[in-house]
């Protein structure tokens, strides 16, 4: 693709080609197959996901939903960790349906060791089994357990922010949102990684990279219809589409990176400029030559460090 580095180019091809196959075209069994399968955290592997942190340790924890059922959690903490440090809670991508929170162990352990943060990663109930907003109202939960109940983990509950890439972008947004309206907790930032924010698909880039690596248009229909249903929320829910909430104004500040060849990049773009028309502090980077999908292969994308580096230093700032 015109832009795209090489070894980016020769990445996604092989990852699109060779990898567990496109959600168009899975069954349930495929999903819940593809959802266990995890890259080793050993070279060759890391040299393209990158490697866990060893200064942090990585335990498991568990929260309630709403409805009684439990949600694991994966734990990421500084080695020399002393009480009350920050907390971030993080949000896996994979389209609400694919993912899991160890194959995000390169990436919330860098951020644990980096922002000087524990890291809470929550496994939250995916599609189809569960559809929306069932994903989001989970994220919503962890994080009023994670305020309230901040001695668990010895962190400064008062110091929180939420986090995430593509689907968990779309879901840190809307926990944002859900919070906002009931009055809390306080969320001091919101790190959005090219995240999903208009199920309406509407947006130029929806068509104009409607063939672009890792992230095509049918695998974003994909996704949507297990995570919709056929009954489920309408499009301009903001439950599924933050983009289309009535009121941005009172919302953290926030931190949207994009990729320039990427379907979603225009609807992460314009949701930064919805938080900065109501008064949100917010930082828009867009990546160029960036496919859908870097922050999970750092080693393949020469832009690695910089999001990086920028990800660590908007938390920082807004976590003290």
């Amino acid at each position: 693709m015109t832009g795209m580095p090489l070894r980016t180019r020769l990445f996604t091809t092989a990852l699109d080609r060779l990898g567990r196959g496109s959600i168009v075209d899975m069954d349930l069994e495929d999903i819940r197959r593809a959802r266990r399968s995890v890259a080793p955290t050993v070279p060759p592997f890391s040299w393209v996901t990158g490697r866990v942190a060893r200064s942090v340790t990585i335990g498991t924890d568990a929260l309630a939903a709403r409805d009684g059922h439990i949600l694991p959690v994966r734990v990421y903490r500084p080695s020399t960790a002393t009480r009350d440090l920050p907390v971030v809670v993080f949000f896996h991508g994979g389209g609400w349906v694919l993912g899991s929170t160890r194959m995000y162990d390169p990436l919330c352990s860098f951020l644990a060791a980096e922002v000087g943060a524990v890291v809470l990663s929550v496994d939250y109930r995916m599609a189809p089994e569960h559809r929306a907003p069932t994903a989001a109202l989970d994220c919503v939960d962890a994080v009023r357990q994670v305020s309230a109940h901040g001695e668990r983990w010895n962190v400064d509950a008062s110091r929180l922010a939420v986090a995430g890439d593509s689907a968990g972008g779309n879901l840190a947004a809307v926990v944002c949102q859900v919070v906002r309206d009931d009055g809390g907790p306080v969320i001091a930032h919101q790190a959005l990684i090219y995240p999903g924010t208009d199920a309406t698909m509407s947006q130029p880039s929806i068509r104009q990279h409607a063939d672009a690596p890792v992230l095509t248009r049918p695998k974003i229909e994909a996704f949507l219809a297990h995570y919709r249903g056929p009954d489920g929320l309408a499009t301009q829910d903001p439950l599924l589409s933050p983009l289309w909430a009535a009121d941005h104004s009172g919302l953290p500040p926030a931190l949207v990176q994009t990729a320039d060849l990427d379907p979603l990049r225009d609807e992460g773009a314009l949701y930064a400029s919805r938080l900065s028309d109501a008064g949100v502090p917010v930082r828009l980077t867009n990546y160029l030559g960036a496919p859908h999908g870097f922050a999970s292969f750092p080693g393949a994308t020469p832009i690695a460090a910089q999001a990086r580096a920028e990800l660590v230093g908007e938390l920082r700032s807004h976590l003290g």
